[in-house]
């Protein structure tokens, strides 16, 4: 996909989103490091939003890991943040 690794779906009431977290190399840190950002993708593709470089991280692995300490609640309210 386009917009990164998917990372799963999110579901509230007759809305859903798949989230996706993209990684690049960040050369400032080289050594491998990686920045990342999240997309969400509306079930039907007509809406994207996406965050800013929130993610910056050693190793891919890492970042995923972070990714993972967001729990559902959290991820929802990024969209509900990006939709304004």
């Amino acid at each position: 996909m386009e917009h990164g690794k998917h990372m799963g779906e999110l579901k509230r009431g007759d809305q859903r989103w798949d989230v996706y977290l993209e990684g690049q190399p960040d050369a400032t840190l080289g050594g491998g490091a990686v920045r990342g950002r999240i997309h969400f993708v509306s079930g039907g593709g007509e809406q994207h939003r996406v965050t800013g470089w929130i993610f910056l991280e050693w190793h891919e692995k890492d970042m995923q890991e972070r990714f993972g300490e967001f729990s559902a609640v959290e991820l929802l309210r990024f969209v509900e943040a990006l939709e304004g």
